[in-house]
């Protein structure tokens, strides 16, 4: 794991596990650029586990939840500036969730925090979508562009893919991932410590039920060798701490601990436990095999479900219109990014901006293959499905195979009529 983002709180607790002296804290805190904007972090952080590491919702609504007035929201432009009105802040900010004591001024805390968003709303547990559905309902149905009584089909069967990516198309791998929540366990904006330890045993015990291709090794970030980090970071497998949304929405508290990466022998199969979702369950490979990604997906997320289910009796959290429950409700549905890197030299002479309106004609998100907010550098483009809700898997990849193809045929034109 990678620390060291200026937004991260950081508090030494090694000898007590409570947050130090005042003093103390705003040594570590003046050792950082943005003093004052983090002040809240250090402050709402009031207990932290053995790790070491302290994060945690806004400082504005911690404690008790009753009494809180109505807060100033940042990001004015956002979805959660939209729709959570005085009104509906004063009838439910008094509620707490029954799963993890959760609540809707923790689940706007991206909002307060930041000016930048445009959703800005995290769920701490399954009870949020429903306990504060006043304030979710209309978000989701405008962000995902769905109707009220709109229900989530789920279809994983690999045989009703058609067709392949090209296989002259310059693609250089493969990844498809998805989130999965269990039941009877908080979301990660949410999730209490135990509860994160306990989820944590419960996977570490499926995984070691794994077969065949999908056997491997559960890699806890807590305590990781240095030499097994360092691997990790070269595998481009590691999930890192620091960023700021998921400080501010209370996910990484008590990081690292209950935290953790499981692969395959061939390393073509990841799970990240406790992370933004409790699993985000990843296949992937080089090359431009998309149904074989597809298929082994299917077989991971199964071995998944049905280890757990058989261990414990708690299964996939799924609901009949939001589908797979994710922390980010921009995720649920599906909670689906299927996606391929390809080269591009053509649209890349055309420009960002008509690739980016040609993606959004095939229902398609172009991205630069350092990541959502990492830029772009040569030819080489993430190309990715844009939706999760609404649409079932099978359609998802179908839908990123087709376009994939249809941009690798106009780039040929393109490429000529720039005389690449």
């Amino acid at each position: 794991f990678v620390s060291g983002d200026p937004n991260k709180a950081v508090v030494s607790t090694q000898s007590t596990g409570m947050c130090g002296s005042i003093s103390g804290m705003v040594a570590i805190l003046n050792s950082c650029l943005v003093v004052a904007s983090m002040w809240r972090y250090a402050a709402a952080a009031c207990v932290t586990g053995a790790a070491g590491y302290v994060a945690s919702n806004s400082a504005l609504f911690c404690g008790a939840a009753e009494g809180k007035p109505f807060p100033e929201i940042k990001s004015q432009h956002s979805l959660v500036a939209k729709h959570v009105t005085k009104e509906k802040w004063d009838k439910l900010s008094g509620i707490e969730t029954a799963t993890s004591g959760f609540t809707l001024g923790q689940a706007i805390s991206c909002a307060v925090d930041f000016d930048n968003q445009h959703c800005g709303i995290y769920a701490g547990d399954y009870d949020s979508y429903k306990d504060f559905a006043d304030v979710f309902d209309p978000i989701i149905q405008e962000y995902h562009g769905i109707t009220a009584d709109a229900k989530h089909t789920s279809d994983m069967d690999v045989s009703k893919i058609q067709g392949n990516v090209h296989p002259n198309a310059p693609v250089k791998s493969v990844r498809i991932r998805v989130g999965r929540s269990f039941n009877g366990f908080g979301l990660s904006p949410g999730i209490t410590r135990q509860q994160r330890l306990d989820l944590e045993k419960l996977l570490i015990s499926a995984f070691s039920n794994f077969e065949d291709d999908l056997k491997g090794d559960y890699y806890p970030l807590l305590g990781m060798e240095e030499s097994v980090r360092q691997q990790l970071v070269d595998d481009h497998f590691l999930f890192v701490s620091g960023d700021p949304n998921l400080i501010s929405a209370g996910m990484e508290r008590d990081w690292p601990e209950g935290r953790g990466i499981f692969h395959n022998t061939d390393k073509t199969f990841l799970v990240w436990v406790n992370e933004e979702d409790q699993t985000r369950i990843i296949s992937m490979q080089k090359g431009g095999d998309v149904k074989a990604v597809f298929e082994r997906l299917a077989r991971a997320i199964k071995a998944v479900q049905e280890s757990v289910k058989k261990e414990s009796g708690k299964d996939f959290l799924f609901d009949e219109k939001y589908g797979y429950i994710h922390s980010c409700p921009t995720n649920l549905g599906t909670g689906m990014r299927a996606s391929v890197h390809i080269d591009l030299p053509g649209w890349t002479a055309e420009g960002l901006n008509a690739l980016k309106a040609r993606c959004e004609e095939l229902k398609l998100q172009p991205r630069g293959t350092r990541g959502e907010s990492g830029g772009q550098t040569g030819v080489t483009f993430d190309i990715s499905n844009k939706h999760r809700l609404g649409y079932s898997e099978v359609e998802l990849v179908q839908c990123m195979i087709d376009g994939v193809n249809t941009l690798f045929q106009e780039d040929l034109e393109l490429q000529k009529k720039h005389g690449l």
